[in-house]
C-alpha cells in the first residue's frame, strides 16, 4: 500500500462527514449564544435601558464609587502578594527537591477544592468576635473581620493558586540547566533569578497575574462572609450588585455588573493577545 493511500485512509478514519461537522459547530455556537453571549448582551442592555445619564449616575453615586475603590484596593493588595508567593512556590517546587514537596503542591491546589464560603467562615472562626484570636485583636485594637484586612485575606486565599499553577509546569519544563550554568559562571542566586529564571517565565507569569486579578475583582463568596455588607465601607463591586438587585434597583445593579463584565472582557482580550503572541510558552505552563 502506497504512502498516499495510507495517509488517505488515516484522514478518512479520523475526519467526520461535513454534515456532522456542521452539526457540531452549530450546536457549539448555539450553546455559546444562549449561555454566554445573550446574558452578556443583556447585562449591557439593561444597564443602558434608562439612558446614559442614569447609567453614569449609578456608577458615580457614593456607595458605587466606594465599592469600586474597595475592589481595586483589595485586588491591588492581594494580587502582588500572590505574585510573590506564586513565584517563590513555583521556584521551590520546580527547581528543588525537598521533603514535603508533594504536600506543598497539594496545599497550593486547596482553594480549588474548598468552597469560597467555607474559606470565609474559616477567617470568621479565626478572627471574629469570639474567634481564636479575639483576645489578641482586642488588646491590639485590630479589626480584621468586617474590614479591609478580612476582605484582602479572603481574596488572597481564593486566588493564590493562579500564579503558582501557571509557573510550576513552565519552570519544570525548562529544567535547571540555565540556572546551573549561570551559577557556575559566578552569578549570585539573585542574579540567576533576575536575569535567567524570570525572563524565561515572564509571559506565563503575566498570564497568571491576569487570571488572578480577574478572580480577585469578581470574588463573591468568601468576601461576602467576611465583609459584613457594610454599605459604602466593606461592599465590593459584586456585593454592591447583589444589594442593589435585592432592592429592585435593577438599573444601578446592571450598571455595576456591566463594569465587572467589562473588566472580564478586558482580561479575556489581554489573555487572547498573550496566547496569540506567546502561545508556545503559555501552552507549556497550562499542561497541569
Amino acid at each position: 500500500m502506497s504512502s498516499t493511500t495510507i495517509l488517505a485512509a488515516r484522514h478518512s478514519a479520523v475526519t467526520e462527514s461535513s454534515g456532522v461537522r456542521r452539526l457540531l459547530i452549530t450546536a457549539a455556537l448555539l450553546f455559546l449564544l444562549m449561555f454566554l453571549l445573550l446574558p452578556l448582551i443583556s447585562v449591557f442592555f439593561e444597564a443602558l435601558r434608562n439612558g446614559v445619564h442614569t447609567y453614569v449616575d449609578a456608577l458615580t453615586e457614593p456607595d458605587a464609587v466606594a465599592a469600586i475603590k474597595l475592589t481595586l484596593l483589595a485586588s491591588g493588595i492581594a494580587v502582588p502578594l500572590n505574585l510573590v508567593f506564586g513565584v517563590a512556590a513555583a521556584w521551590a517546587v520546580a527547581k528543588f527537591e525537598f521533603r514535603g514537596k508533594a504536600l506543598l503542591v497539594t496545599l497550593i491546589d486547596l482553594p480549588f477544592s474548598v468552597s469560597p464560603v467555607v474559606s470565609g467562615l474559616i477567617y470568621v472562626l479565626m478572627f471574629g468576635a469570639s474567634g481564636w484570636a479575639a483576645g489578641w485583636m482586642a488588646d491590639t485594637n485590630i479589626q480584621i473581620i468586617f474590614a479591609l484586612p478580612g476582605i484582602v485575606l479572603a481574596t488572597i486565599f481564593v486566588t493564590f493558586p493562579f500564579v503558582a499553577r501557571e509557573l510550576i509546569p513552565l519552570m519544570q519544563e525548562q529544567g535547571t540547566d540555565d540556572e546551573q550554568a549561570a551559577l557556575s559562571l559566578g552569578a549570585s542566586g539573585w542574579q540567576t533569578f533576575w536575569y535567567i529564571t524570570l525572563p524565561n517565565v515572564r509571559w506565563g507569569l503575566l498570564y497568571g497575574v491576569l487570571l488572578c486579578n480577574a478572580r480577585a475583582m469578581g470574588e463573591f463568596g468568601a468576601v461576602s462572609v467576611v465583609s459584613g455588607h457594610i454599605r459604602g465601607e466593606t461592599n465590593t463591586m459584586p456585593l454592591h450588585v447583589e444589594i442593589l438587585y435585592n432592592e429592585y434597583n435593577f438599573a444601578a445593579a446592571f450598571a455595576m455588573a456591566s463594569v465587572l463584565a467589562s473588566l472580564a472582557l478586558l482580561t479575556l482580550g489581554l489573555k487572547t493577545l498573550l496566547e496569540a503572541r506567546h502561545g508556545d510558552s503559555l501552552a507549556k505552563g497550562q499542561k497541569h
